[in-house]
């Protein structure tokens, strides 16, 4: 049975694993920031329609054009300030904030992670779920320092549209069960289920500060031998407001 799904694969680099893509019947396109990466895959004649660029920066591609999303070992990258003018936290929002645009809704996304620590993997998945994703992390044989694997399997749109997010592999090759899993370090098992969107923070109106605020402020002004006003009885009261 062929399917003619249009996948987009992050990190495509030389376009092996491209192969395994059209070999299964699907469109895809690839995105690559190594110029020289891609100019192999152009040599290997790979099917795939390739683009260069910095996924930090967003994708520019048109909404909902995308059936389905893969990686493999790209996304945690945009954890680390390679330059100067790089934030992390604006990088990320931008990749999977472009990502969900493009995507169809009920479209599936399965990104390969490598994250140094449990920080960076909340980070990642953090803004994940900020962009409107539902789904979770995936880990496969969770107790081998070898085999380990840590997916973000991602669906776009609301918990009520994604299936259930699949479960990891154990050390025998079986998924590992809701009863075996953990978010813990100790036993590095993560397998969550469509997560919801965090409440974005709200604003605290800060007060204007008062008058003892004001003159113990004053007091270290003149400690320190600045000129400072005499106290007085219009010391911090709030003036009207002139027309």
């Amino acid at each position: 049975m062929m399917f003619h799904s249009f996948l987009f694969f992050e990190g495509c680099g030389s376009g092996l694993s491209g192969e395994t893509l059209t070999e299964q019947g699907h469109q895809w396109l690839g995105l690559d920031i190594s110029e020289s990466m891609l100019d192999v895959a152009l040599e290997r004649e790979v099917e795939g329609d390739l683009m260069l660029g910095d996924m930090g920066q967003g994708l520019g591609l048109r909404s909902g054009i995308l059936d389905g999303a893969i990686s493999i070992s790209a996304v945690q990258w945009l954890c680390n300030a390679d330059k100067s003018c790089h934030e992390p936290r604006i990088r990320l929002k931008a990749f999977f904030s472009s990502l969900y645009r493009c995507l169809g809704r009920g479209a599936r996304a399965v990104l390969q992670i490598y994250p140094e620590n449990l920080a960076q993997r909340e980070l990642i998945l953090g803004f994940a779920m900020r962009a409107g994703f539902s789904g979770g992390i995936v880990v496969d044989y969770p107790h081998s320092s070898k085999r380990r694997k840590e997916y973000l399997v991602l669906t776009c749109g609301p918990p009520s549209l994604s299936t259930t997010t699949p479960e990891g592999k154990g050390e025998d090759g079986e998924s590992c069960s809701d009863e075996d899993s953990s978010e813990d370090e100790e036993n590095h098992t993560v397998c969550i289920s469509d997560r919801r969107r965090p409440r974005k923070k709200q604003k605290v109106n800060k007060k204007g500060k008062g008058r003892d605020w004001v003159l113990r402020k004053k007091e270290q002004m003149r400690k320190k031998g600045n000129a400072v006003p005499a106290d007085s009885k219009y010391t911090a009261r709030k003036r009207k407001d002139r027309f």
